[in-house]
């Protein structure tokens, strides 16, 4: 056997046909073909599983009781496996404390170089704060005038439990002599008065300075740091006549000016999720909920009228209505006067408070939410509440001790609010966009030995952000909750963290790396994989992207078509040998033989077309811009990643029915029935959501089956035929079709029930056949087969025909929502708005990249989708980076020029044909040699 392969035999998880081929190692491998030809199952299921299970298999059986147990995909062998890393584009759930700096572990890092190399300063006074050892302590105080006189003294705090006399008690056993108590000096004995004293501090000595006393001078300096806690005060007196001057010192990191004693900062200290440096009040999330002046007051109505919406309607209301009448009557008005109309001076006392009797609504709103026993009003209140930014911490997470500690310059650039100290602290670095980060760190020179110590965490800061700024992800602030990232956004953090690691030897898969990326950026992302094969790594991608195709070393194309078409290989090789390959779809493709039917004439605006007109938009980064856009059109929004496209279409066009959020006016809403966004959320929550039910499929073919007269005979109703209501489904497995075994100490495993064989219907329901079929095999039909089945039926036929037509006739109806891919589950939305029966159109359908995961063929059929629902009276507005899509489009909206600060401006908009000759759009300099390459063909969509 080679070692210079991966041989896999007998592969047939899913719809693989009984597989076997080899793939090269250390290389970078692209399999590529239709939608369900089976690229995922032999990838991530068949490869990736078996990498994975293997590993699990080494650990030692006590670690492998924490850990699920996988099962051996079906396939008869594969050898030559690496340890296997896959990089998908899971989006990470939503989570406050993860952040991109913390995904990348670039917080790590600059949690390192702050404890080491960050100056503190006193968050009160601003001025630096410097620990000093003895040595420098004695320096200091040789260096005043020969001659002058000098008193050591340790401030000594109480110990639990002691008072002023217990504590000069406990300074005479240890041979104390004399102590300034609250500024006097005194003997300690008997006789010393220090009853209800607030500071008591031991005189350690007395001496004049002289070149001899070093010695005598660091003995007493060490003695009274050590009573004192770290800190000594030195009272001088450089003549006799002279008042006495005193300074404190401390071997601390000490703040004269407010005599707090600070810890020393460690990496520990600047996490936001630990206790020791997180913000006591927001606990590290840098924003707390707040409760909203504005929901809380209907400042039409009275008090009387229940201007206290919370309170309206309530015990409480009732009896703080007394109160509130004192108070308004107090600035001469009554509970009658609309709340709008009171004085500021009035409104405030009622809702502040007024320092008397009353104390406030809102004070009193938050005592309640505090009080674990108001559980129901803390319900109540829930909506009167918003998240605002946390007021100790202003925003930065973190104590103000901590967020005090600075490196390098302050650049020119806008920070959180904040005392203005020399340099940046750690939240400001993390408020920074990855390309400021970048240019930041590339200018940021640590010296001596903190230079030296901290050389290597500097040199790993700066790659990390190289690389997620070649990969075109500059425009992201390293602060930006993960959660909130696209899946490409977030697969490529992750593959910074990789790259990062430096791993030798390993099998890397990625899952459609391009996603989100715009033309100009891909070759950057292409560097970075052939970097990661350099290293000595393998790396197989799944991917339909011609430029990553034609970067391959290696292309496996799989098919022909999907499902029980699909699941053999094509052909494999080198991309130029797949052109020569007649039976290969994507080398027809790559070749030219076969290519997107262009339209023959775009519906391009006239001086009848109705518009949707955005004024002022300024969600996000977009710089107030107007943007229209025409109806009965389908309509791209385009531009490099950070653009502004999802602010503009998700932020803003999402709300255009309900209110202008983000932006001064819409016009021309008035022309829209209704808006529907069609993303790639999953179509269900859990594993009974199928495309069946989904699409509302599921309750016609119910309703089939109850109309069969053995079902009539029996009395049996759609009901009867639901695998979630009892009576038809086997209730021995609850209409799952398997049952989870609890395995004691180790995790739970899922076998197919006996009692059903996993078909989820008893025995009685599955005799009741339509066209010989049960229900159990309907819904393990796939939606091509089902059109042909079901073509009698009007309506069952129009869904499963839309479905078809989207690209899915390869799925079954019956498939698990929680297996779909994020392209699949948008595109069983657009089959289901497909199948809706023929109404007044004027619906505006919102989409994010619905070509994600479609190869070339694929793309061809959802262009056709897609006019259907333009032809039918709808716009369609696509934010996209597919060429072929956008070459289509009558419409098309290029924002830029970059990301982040750079972008939200309107680069241009037009047909394809004028964003080709815009000097200025990344967008139209790609286009351009595409629209020259294939003009306009007949028989386009």
């Amino acid at each position: 056997m080679s070692s210079d392969c991966i041989r896999i035999v007998g592969a047939r998880e899913h719809n693989l046909q009984n597989l076997s081929l080899s793939v090269p190692r250390g290389k970078l491998v692209v399999f590529t073909g239709p939608s369900g030809s089976g690229k995922s199952s032999l990838v991530y299921d068949t490869i990736f599983a078996e990498g994975r299970r293997r590993y699990m298999e080494s650990l030692s059986s006590y670690a492998r009781q924490f850990l699920r147990q996988l099962e051996r995909p079906d396939v008869d062998s594969i050898e030559g496996l690496s340890p296997s890393i896959a990089i998908d584009q899971r989006i990470a759930a939503p989570n406050p404390r993860s952040i991109i700096a913390t995904t990348t572990e670039l917080h790590d890092h600059l949690r390192l170089i702050f404890a080491h190399a960050g100056q503190p300063h006193c968050p009160v006074s601003g001025e630096p704060i410097r620990r000093k050892s003895v040595s420098d302590i004695v320096d200091e105080l040789l260096a005043l005038p020969r001659g002058t006189r000098l008193m050591i003294l340790a401030p000594v705090a109480a110990r639990e439990g002691e008072g002023a006399r217990d504590v000069l008690q406990r300074l005479g056993r240890a041979g104390f002599v004399r102590a300034r108590i609250d500024g006097r000096l005194a003997e300690i004995g008997a006789g010393a008065e220090a009853q209800g004293a607030s500071s008591i501090e031991a005189v350690v000595d007395r001496l004049v300075i002289d070149s001899r006393v070093r010695s005598r001078l660091a003995d007493s300096a060490e003695t009274a740091l050590e009573w004192g806690d770290g800190v000594l005060a030195a009272l001088h007196q450089e003549r006799a006549e002279a008042d006495w001057t005193e300074i404190r010192l401390s071997s601390k990191l000490y703040s004269p000016a407010t005599g707090r004693v600070f810890d020393r900062l460690t990496p520990r200290h600047f996490s936001f999720n630990a206790p020791e440096g997180a913000c006591p009040r927001c606990h590290g999330l840098g924003r707390v909920r707040e409760i909203r002046e504005d929901r809380v007051v209907d400042h039409a109505l009275t008090l009387r009228q229940g201007a206290i919406v919370p309170w309206e309607g309530t015990r409480l209301g009732e009896s703080a209505l007394e109160e509130m009448e004192e108070v308004v009557r107090g600035h001469q008005a009554s509970l009658d006067v609309p709340f709008g109309q009171l004085s500021r001076e009035c409104r405030q006392a009622l809702l502040r408070g007024n320092g008397g009797a009353f104390e406030g609504v809102i004070p009193r709103m938050r005592r309640i939410l505090q009080d674990p026993d108001a559980e129901s009003l803390a319900r109540r209140y829930a909506r009167f509440m918003d998240s605002a930014s946390c007021a100790d911490c202003r925003g930065g997470r973190l104590r103000p001790e901590v967020l005090s500690a600075r490196i390098g310059e302050r650049p020119d650039l806008p920070f959180p609010p904040g005392p203005r100290l020399p340099g940046c602290s750690i939240m400001d670095i993390c408020s920074m966009t990855i390309a400021q980060a970048r240019q930041f760190f590339s200018g940021l020179s640590l010296g001596g030995e903190a230079g030296r110590l901290l050389a290597e965490p500097l040199s790993e800061i700066r790659k990390r952000l190289e690389f997620l700024e070649r990969v075109g992800l500059g425009y992201l602030g390293l602060d930006r909750e993960s959660g909130t990232l696209s899946g490409g956004e977030a697969q490529r953090i992750r593959l910074a963290s990789q790259i990062g690691a430096g791993l030798v030897g390993v099998l890397y898969i990625l899952d459609e790396p391009s996603i989100g990326l715009h033309p100009r950026d891909n070759d950057r992302l292409l560097e970075t994989i052939r970097h990661l094969r350099d290293l000595g790594n393998t790396v197989l991608v799944v991917e339909h992207d011609e430029s990553t195709i034609r970067a391959a070393d290696w292309v496996v194309d799989m098919g022909p078509g999907a499902g029980t078409q699909g699941g053999r290989v094509v052909a494999e090789g080198p991309p130029e040998f797949l052109e020569t390959v007649p039976e290969s779809p994507t080398g027809g493709y790559l070749s030219g033989r076969l290519r997107i039917e262009r339209p023959s004439r775009r519906r391009e605006p006239d001086p009848s077309t109705r518009w949707l007109e955005v004024l002022g938009a300024r969600e996000n980064n977009l710089k107030s811009i107007d943007v229209r856009i025409p109806l009965d059109r389908l309509v791209c929004v385009t531009g490099v990643s950070g653009s502004g496209k999802s602010s503009l279409v998700d932020g803003i066009l999402r709300r255009a029915l309900e209110s202008p959020d983000g932006c001064r006016e819409i016009r021309g809403d008035r022309f829209l029935r209704k808006i529907v966004t069609i993303d790639q959320s999953p179509i269900g929550k859990n594993s009974r959501s199928n495309p069946a039910t989904c699409t509302g499929a599921f309750k016609r073919i119910r309703e089939l089956y109850a109309g069969v007269p053995l079902a009539r005979s029996r009395g049996y109703g759609a009901r009867r035929f639901s695998f979630n209501a009892p009576g038809g489904r086997c209730e021995r497995c609850r209409g799952g079709g398997v049952i989870g075994v609890d395995m004691q100490f180790l995790p739970p495993v899922h076998v197919t029930c006996e009692s059903c064989r996993g078909r989820r219907y008893n025995r009685e329901t599955l005799e009741v056949e339509y066209k010989g079929r049960n229900i159990a095999e309907v819904l393990e039909m796939t939606v091509g087969d089902a059109v042909e089945f079901f073509g009698t039926v009007p309506e069952l036929c129009r869904i499963c025909r839309a479905l078809a037509d989207a690209g899915l006739g390869h799925l079954q109806l019956g498939q698990q929502a929680t297996l779909l891919s994020g392209g699949e589950a948008q595109r069983v939305k657009i089959g289901a708005e497909l199948a809706r029966p023929a109404g007044r159109g004027s619906v505006l359908y919102l989409l994010d990249e619905p070509t994600t995961g479609l190869h070339f063929h694929d793309v061809a059929d959802l262009l056709r989708v897609l006019f259907r629902l333009r032809d039918a009276g709808n716009t369609l507005v696509v934010i996209e980076h597919n060429l072929e899509v956008i070459a289509c489009a009558d419409w098309v909206i290029d924002l830029g020029p970059e990301g982040g600060g750079e972008g939200g401006r309107l680069v241009a908009a037009g047909i394809p044909e004028d964003l080709a000759r815009e000097p200025g759009s990344h967008t139209g300099r790609f286009l351009a040699p595409l629209l020259r390459r294939a003009g306009p063909s007949s028989g386009a969509p």
